[in-house]
């Protein structure tokens, strides 16, 4: 893929458009950073934009490697969920569709894991031993293990780790995987975790907005609700304040909440939530990725892709049917110019994040 037209640019400009970036140039007001943005993104068609947007998943419990070679081979594709494997797996996984990726001229996906410190050893086997989450009681510690699992994530070549979990402990689906009950605790542990984890130049990911610590229930199986009081929240200020570059959005719902009640749909797919609360009233201007939307809470929504993209999601993480939802989500743009303006900025905020990973030069 040409990304830049030469002929409509000068040597001047060409020269600058090769500067090198860093995930430190992401939030800044960099002209240089925007025109190389929308040179790449003007390179793009309506279908390999939306493509972006999307995440399915490899490994174990992935889908079938064929069927993501498929994706890649038409630009449908954005990142790549590793999921359930080995250190040597993923490293060939990379390999393997970096090389797809090149051969059919499209973007070079972000990779990405759940290497929480908790849950690293069981998703990815071979890394160094690290301890649980919740075992972690000191900053210098959480700067080691941070530093370790980025170690092993780079040696794969991961550039998003989904991690880490800012909830509360009380949930079981949270418990070890969280730094505690605590709210200073949890926020200064975060933050050190996510600074490490991005000074290391990979994209750490907050989760699971906008809190999953006090819920009963399991997403994985059910929609499941926040009743009254968003009581996790504000963990989330200092983390954004600290400039995390990534949200996961968790498909819980809200109810007995007049300001944030989410009429039964998950927070995914609320645009209260994400845009109003994430995004306006909490500032956060990074990616914002579902959850994964395979998971009972979310997959018997009917458009449930179109829903969470236009509550403000920029991307879909392990959707039931990728292209469906590529589909359903150009077929809305062609009636929705609104709409269509948003994912354009869903699209061209995760092209200046692939530049400043370093994934187009």
């Amino acid at each position: 893929m040409k990304y830049i037209t030469l002929l409509t640019l000068t040597f001047a400009t060409l020269i600058t458009l090769g500067q090198n970036f860093s995930l430190n140039d992401f939030y800044t007001e960099n002209q240089v950073l925007r025109m190389k943005v929308d040179a790449v993104f003007s390179q793009l068609n309506d279908t390999t934009r939306v493509g972006q947007i999307i995440v399915p998943s490899l490994g174990k419990h992935g889908k079938p490697t064929e069927h993501v070679a498929k994706l890649a081979e038409k630009g449908m594709l954005g990142g790549i969920l590793l999921l359930n494997g080995s250190v040597t797996t993923f490293t060939a996984f990379r390999k393997q569709f970096d090389s797809i990726c090149k051969a059919n001229n499209v973007l070079l996906p972000i990779y990405s894991a759940d290497a929480e410190p908790t849950l690293i050893r069981y998703k990815i086997k071979e890394t160094t031993p690290v301890p649980k989450t919740n075992q972690i009681k000191t900053l210098k510690k959480v700067e080691e293990v941070a530093n370790i699992i980025s170690k092993d994530l780079i040696k794969i070549g991961v550039t998003q780790n989904f991690a880490p979990v800012i909830d509360a402990s009380p949930n079981k689906t949270v418990s070890n995987r969280s730094f505690g009950l605590n709210r200073d605790t949890v926020t200064l542990f975060s933050n050190q975790f996510i600074a490490t984890t991005q000074g290391n130049g990979i994209i750490a990911t907050a989760k699971h907005f906008p809190g999953h610590g006090f819920v009963i229930g399991d997403t994985h199986k059910k929609l499941v609700y926040i009743d009254g009081e968003l009581r996790e929240v504000n963990n989330y200020k200092p983390i954004i304040e600290n400039g995390v570059l990534s949200i996961m959005v968790a498909h819980i719902a809200v109810r007995n909440n007049d300001i944030y009640n989410t009429n039964d749909l998950p927070s995914t797919c609320s645009r209260k939530i994400v845009t109003t609360l994430l995004k306006e009233e909490l500032g956060f201007k990074g990616l914002i990725i579902t959850d994964a939307m395979n998971m009972g809470g979310v997959s018997s929504i009917k458009n449930a892709g179109v829903k969470a993209t236009m509550a403000g999601c920029d991307m879909l993480l392990m959707p039931v049917n990728e292209e469906s939802d590529v589909v359903e989500i150009l077929s809305e743009m062609k009636i929705n110019e609104t709409y269509k303006d948003q994912i354009y900025q869903s699209v061209k905020k995760i092209i200046r994040l692939k530049i400043c990973l370093g994934l187009i030069k």
